[in-house]
C-alpha cells in the first residue's frame, strides 16, 4: 500500500496493517487503505464515504452505528470533542471487551487520547509511535453513547450543534454578515453547506421553500433538528454541494468552507460556482460569503454576467451573482 499521511504510515509499520475485514474503520481518513484489501468503514462524510463505496469497500454512512463491531480502528479527528464523541459511540455499540485501536497526529490531539481512554476506565498500551504519531491498543467498556447534542440562541432562533460541525455552539462571524444584508427570498432556496442549520432557519421563517445540503452528517442532523425546534419546515439531504439536488432554484446562498485539515483549499466553492450558474433560475442569484483574501471574484464571473460585492471588512465579503 502507499500511504501518504503520518497516520497511515504509523499503520503501515504494523504487519499486516490492516487485515481485510477484520477491522471497523471509522472515520476513514487514510486513502492508502482504498486499493488495498476489502475493509469496513463508518464514515459521517457523504464524499468520503461515495469515494470507498466505489472502490468496493462496505461502507456504513451516517449516524446509525453498523451491527457486529468486534474490532475498530480509530482515526483521532482533529476535533476533541469529536473524538470523544467517536470513544463512546465505540464503547456504547461494541460488546465490552472488543479490540480498539486508536491512531492519532500529536500535534491534532492525540498526545491527549490515553486521559481519555483512562477517562472511560481504559487501560491500554502504546503499540507505536513515529511520525509524530501514535497507535493505542485499548478494550471496550460498557457505555453510553452519550448527550453531544447542544443548544444555544442566536437571531432569535433555536440553534442546535455537535462537535465537529463549523462554527459549533455560536453564530459565525461571516454568517451573521452575509445575513445582515441577504433580502428577504421566496421560492426555491438551497442552503449549501447548511452547518447547524442557521442559514435553513432563517430562509424558512421568511418564507422560503427551503433545501439544505451538506457532506457532513452531523450537519445535516443538526439543521433537522434545528429546524424542527423552531417549528420549521425544509428538506434536508446529504449532496457534495449541488449535486444531488434536481430543477431550477431562485436563490442559493453559502458560507463554503475553504479548509481542508491545515490546508486552504477552495475546490468546494469552486464546485458550488460552477454547479450554482446551471442551478439557478433565470432571474436568480447566489450569494456567498468569504474571507476576503479568497480569490472568489474572478471565478465568479467566468461563471455570471453580474457580479457584486453587497458588503465588506477587513475579514469578510459578500458576494452576490446573478445571470445578468
Amino acid at each position: 500500500m502507499s500511504f501518504s499521511t503520518p497516520m497511515g504510515q504509523l499503520l503501515d509499520r504494523q504487519s499486516p496493517a490492516i487485515r481485510e475485514g477484520e477491522w471497523l474503520i471509522a472515520p476513514p481518513l487514510d486513502e492508502g487503505l482504498l486499493n488495498g484489501a476489502r475493509q469496513r468503514i463508518w464514515s459521517l462524510d457523504h464524499l468520503i464515504a461515495e469515494v470507498w463505496r466505489k472502490h468496493g469497500h462496505e461502507v456504513v454512512e451516517g449516524l446509525t452505528p453498523p451491527e457486529n463491531m468486534n474490532a475498530a480502528l480509530l482515526f483521532w479527528p482533529k476535533t476533541m470533542d469529536l473524538g470523544r464523541w467517536w470513544i463512546d459511540q465505540i464503547n456504547a455499540h461494541c460488546a465490552p471487551g472488543s479490540t480498539l485501536r486508536v491512531v492519532g497526529e500529536h500535534h491534532g490531539g492525540g498526545k491527549r487520547v490515553p486521559g481519555e481512554l483512562e477517562a472511560r476506565g481504559m487501560s491500554y498500551q502504546r503499540l507505536d509511535n513515529a511520525r509524530r504519531c501514535s497507535l493505542y491498543q485499548t478494550t471496550t467498556v460498557a457505555g453510553e453513547a452519550g448527550e453531544h447534542w447542544s443548544r444555544f440562541e442566536a437571531l432569535d432562533l433555536a440553534l442546535v450543534s455537535h462537535p465537529g460541525i463549523f462554527g459549533h455552539g455560536r453564530l459565525d462571524d461571516g454568517t451573521g454578515m452575509l445575513l445582515e444584508v441577504l433580502p428577504t427570498l421566496e421560492g426555491r432556496v438551497i442552503d449549501a453547506g447548511c452547518g447547524d442549520g442557521v442559514i435553513s432557519a432563517w430562509l424558512a421563517r421568511q418564507g422560503a421553500e427551503v433545501t439544505a445540503v451538506d457532506i457532513n452528517h452531523l450537519a445535516l442532523e443538526a439543521t433537522r433538528r434545528t429546524l424542527e425546534a423552531n417549528d420549521l419546515k425544509g428538506e434536508v439531504l446529504p449532496s457534495d454541494m449541488l449535486e444531488a439536488v434536481e430543477g431550477q432554484f431562485d436563490a442559493i446562498i453559502s458560507n463554503p468552507a475553504f479548509h481542508q485539515e491545515r490546508h486552504v483549499s477552495i475546490d468546494p466553492a469552486r464546485k458550488l460556482i460552477e454547479q450554482a450558474s446551471k442551478k439557478l433560475a433565470p432571474k436568480g442569484a447566489l450569494y456567498l460569503v468569504a474571507n476576503s483574501f479568497l480569490p472568489y471574484m474572478d471565478l465568479m464571473k467566468k461563471h455570471f454576467g453580474r457580479v457584486e460585492v453587497l458588503k465588506e471588512t477587513s475579514r469578510f465579503r459578500v458576494y452576490r451573482a446573478s445571470r445578468r
